[in-house]
């Protein structure tokens, strides 16, 4: 009977140590959600983490990779009438001159639409933008992703996953121009003063940004990034009325777990975005 009894505690415990702690961690309104070590790779929290989604502009986040590659911060650009479009803006005016890297600023601060389509001019029209997007989607082993516009407005081919826009958002962490653009809470350039969308720049400690996206069809999205204690973390809400409430809810998890998780497996981006396991 004694045996008995420790087979069954036994049993309980096993199946208790094998359960992931992330599932209970965090209550959290978001259709899909995953916390991620930017470091290592090692999920702290899923929620629906492979499910096809729009993302809205949390796209701009591989727009502005994409720019980075190619370089050139100081190079002005002309804008034309064709890259005004709907949506968020900038407020870029036809025949007005402007630097790549004011064009940035746009894109993440106040996550400018006609932006994203100068600056994908200015990177060699918007296919060839569309496909350096893909490619380095692919690169970067976001399996589950397609990019079909450098802005994120809604198309049936154009859509990521909580746990590919994490493994995105890790990579751009380790980019310090993108950080250092992405950070800024506001920025004053030739006049035109622009602010930053993220909430959590200002309310939760350690956000050192990212970006933010809405569309009807999308709902809010949230991609962001916080250091603390030399650790960084990178959260990711899709269709989250809460998105601002549930970051913070998600850094104050990932910040007080001590130890990895049971089976897990970790990985890291190398330079030029070979994924290692």
């Amino acid at each position: 009977m004694k045996k008995r009894w420790l087979l069954c505690i036994l049993c309980a415990l096993t199946l208790t140590a094998t359960i992931p702690r992330y599932a209970y961690a965090v209550d959290i309104s978001a259709t899909a959600a995953v916390l991620m070590d930017a470091d290592s790779g090692q999920l702290l929290y899923e929620k629906n983490a492979e499910r096809q989604m729009l993302i809205a502009s949390t796209t701009k986040i591989m727009t502005a990779l994409v720019v980075l590659d190619y370089g050139g911060l100081q190079q002005v650009v002309t804008v034309k009438q064709s890259h005004m479009v709907e949506g968020s803006s900038m407020y870029l005016k036809p025949g007005e001159q402007v630097t790549v890297e004011e064009l940035l600023y746009g894109l993440l601060l106040c996550s400018g639409n006609d932006a994203a389509l100068v600056l994908a001019d200015y990177c060699g029209g918007l296919t060839k933008f569309v496909t350096l997007m893909n490619e380095k989607a692919e690169l970067l082993g976001m399996v589950n992703s397609s990019f079909a516009n450098p802005n994120g407005l809604d198309d049936e081919a154009h859509y990521s996953t909580a746990h590919d826009m994490a493994i995105l958002a890790s990579y751009a962490a380790r980019n310090a121009t993108f950080l250092r653009l992405c950070s800024t809470k506001s920025v004053t350039i030739n006049g035109r003063t622009m602010s930053n969308h993220n909430r959590l720049l200002r309310e939760v400690e350690g956000c050192i940004g990212m970006k933010t996206g809405f569309t009807k069809a999308a709902g809010r999205t949230l991609v962001s990034c916080a250091r603390r204690d030399g650790r960084c973390l990178v959260a990711v809400t899709l269709q989250d009325g809460n998105d601002w409430a549930d970051h913070a809810a998600l850094y104050d998890y990932g910040f007080t777990q001590l130890a990895e998780l049971p089976g897990e497996t970790a990985w890291f981006v190398l330079p030029g975005g070979v994924r290692k396991e």
